[in-house]
């Protein structure tokens, strides 16, 4: 069981920023990455439609004999998850609980800012989840759609981030943040920007890492951690897309540490 892969899934590229994590955490272990490209983005969707898609996916990661999923999507961490953890029978992580509770832990005057899509802002759940911690946490949303165009394109350190940066980050002038957690797994691409237009008095929250490090925990309270080296010769990472499968390629070698090849499409709407 512990040789089995984790299942990791977005809705498109941008859980590729956790998965890079995982990676670094846990090189012993194999993933199965999948990337819902032709349903993304997922931030302007519903509930109902999210929680869909995204057990379609898990059923999908299921017939690749996974032993966990990892939800690397802010969005459907936000509106699934709970579903998902309801109808299937394996170790579930989300990235909204582990980067609540780092920024709990981190904030000193508990004002905290939360950047990330629409739907996650909207959602309430990084609220719900940091009220659980310290009831005294109060938290100041910001959508910034553009961020994510801005990643997949490419403009990682480019005069437009900045400025979008600029205009987005504004929002939390007036507010006393000490701490902002980056609520949407493209984010921490583009981190070196943020931080220099928050300010180095803002703490920035990576829940990509945070998850990376709950998962850790997880597979080892379950005795599921692999322990042996993957042999040279076999394939440690597959990565499977509902669409745009070369596309997929040119951003996740723009995310990864590694080369990928390739990625297989498949019908997702099968599951």
């Amino acid at each position: 069981m512990s040789r089995r892969p984790i299942g990791v899934f977005d809705s498109g590229v941008g859980g590729l920023t956790v998965l890079k994590e995982l990676i670094r955490r846990l090189p012993n272990e194999r993933y199965v990455y999948f990337g819902d490209m032709a349903r993304a983005p997922y931030g302007t969707k519903s509930k109902a439609t999210v929680t869909r898609y995204s057990k379609q996916i898990v059923r999908f990661l299921l017939s690749r004999n996974i032993k966990a999923i990892v939800v690397a999507c802010n969005t459907a961490s936000a509106m699934a998850l709970d579903a998902i953890e309801g109808e299937f029978d394996l170790p579930v992580i989300g990235v909204v609980k582990p980067g609540a509770k780092t920024a709990a832990d981190t904030t000193k005057t508990g004002h905290i800012g939360l950047i990330g899509t629409e739907a996650t802002i909207t959602s309430g759940i990084y609220e719900s989840y940091l009220q659980g911690y310290r009831p005294d946490i109060s938290l100041v949303g910001k959508a910034c759609p553009l961020f994510v165009s801005l990643v997949e394109e490419g403009c990682i350190e480019d005069p437009v981030t900045t400025e979008i940066a600029k205009r987005y980050i504004s929002a939390f002038r007036d507010t006393d943040i000490d701490t902002l957690i980056m609520g949407c797994t493209h984010f921490p691409m583009i981190e070196d920007t943020i931080q220099r237009v928050a300010g180095e008095h803002v703490h920035l929250v990576n829940p990509a890492y945070e998850t990376a490090r709950s998962t850790q925990e997880l597979l080892q309270e379950k005795d599921l951690l692999n322990t042996e080296d993957i042999p040279v010769h076999e394939e440690a990472y597959k990565f499977y897309v509902s669409d745009a499968p070369d596309r997929f390629r040119r951003v996740a070698n723009i995310f990864l540490p590694l080369s990928i090849n390739g990625a297989k499409q498949i019908s997702i709407e099968e599951y």
